[in-house]
């Protein structure tokens, strides 16, 4: 087998002398041959990765978020190291947020955050962060994880970034969130007057009384907390002590203005 090899290298390496000088001259170029063989140059990366996120801004811009992300995806498969590729981490963030698709979104906005820690859009970065976990907040009667998680996130912020043009509705957006907190804390207390488990409820409403004593919600659970003492608990129209169920609005705190809750009938 050795010896047959030797006797046809010299056959070889005329046909492959053959073949490059029967090429056309446009395919003998370095650049050209990388082209050839599946190369791009980085002149036309630097095209390709331009055109597409031309293609996905002009989509973001008109709310087309769906095939704007399909734009940023391929710049970011196809061209990682290009100068459009931190544009398209950021707008394929931002294209899942206005989606709704929150988890997503902020798992890509953790990692633009990873990896551009000193970029100039990381406050921004931070503020999308909470919003993802404050638009994913539920009723007080369900899960209340997204406002605990929102208020870690927009605190991170402020400690990071105090003076940033998003922290004053940051700063807001806790209050809501607290105060959304503390409506859940005395909707479980009403839950239990409802089921008659009255030193339960007495016990949620103390507490509360005595960490949130400023919250739109304690006087409601002072009254209620009274008529337990006395012994004297509502057992019908309970409906009129519950709390809102929803977030409060936070363009309320950001004014200075807080929601106040409507105030139940003696009954």
């Amino acid at each position: 087998m050795t010896s047959l090899l030797h006797r046809r290298a010299p056959a070889l390496r005329l046909a492959l002398t053959v073949l490059v000088l029967t090429l056309p001259p446009a395919l003998t170029g370095c650049a050209s041959l990388k082209s050839w063989f599946g190369f791009d140059d980085s002149t036309t990366v630097q095209q390709s990765a331009e055109s597409l996120a031309m293609e996905g801004m002009d989509d973001f811009n008109v709310g087309k978020y769906h095939s704007a992300l399909n734009n940023f995806e391929e710049i970011l498969d196809r061209f990682p190291f290009s100068p459009q590729a931190m544009l398209a981490a950021l707008k394929a963030a931002d294209s899942h947020y206005y989606q709704k698709n929150y988890l997503e979104a902020k798992v890509l906005y953790q990692q633009f955050e990873e990896r551009h820690p000193t970029n100039e859009a990381i406050p921004y970065v931070m503020f999308q962060i909470g919003m993802c976990d404050y638009a994913r907040t539920d009723r007080i009667d369900r899960d209340t994880s997204g406002a605990r998680d929102a208020i870690q996130s927009f605190s991170r912020l402020l400690r990071a970034y105090p003076d940033s043009p998003y922290s004053a509705e940051a700063r807001a957006r806790i209050q809501a969130a607290q105060e959304f907190l503390i409506n859940h804390e005395y909707f479980v207390a009403v839950f239990y007057v409802r089921t008659k488990r009255y030193d339960e409820a007495a016990h949620r409403l103390r507490y509360l009384i005595a960490m949130y004593p400023g919250s739109p919600i304690t006087t409601n659970a002072e009254k209620l907390l009274a008529r337990i003492e006395a012994g004297n608990p509502p057992r019908m129209g309970l409906s009129r002590w519950l709390p809102r169920l929803t977030m409060p609005d936070w363009k309320l705190f950001k004014a200075g203005e807080t929601p106040v809750p409507e105030q139940p009938t003696d009954l």
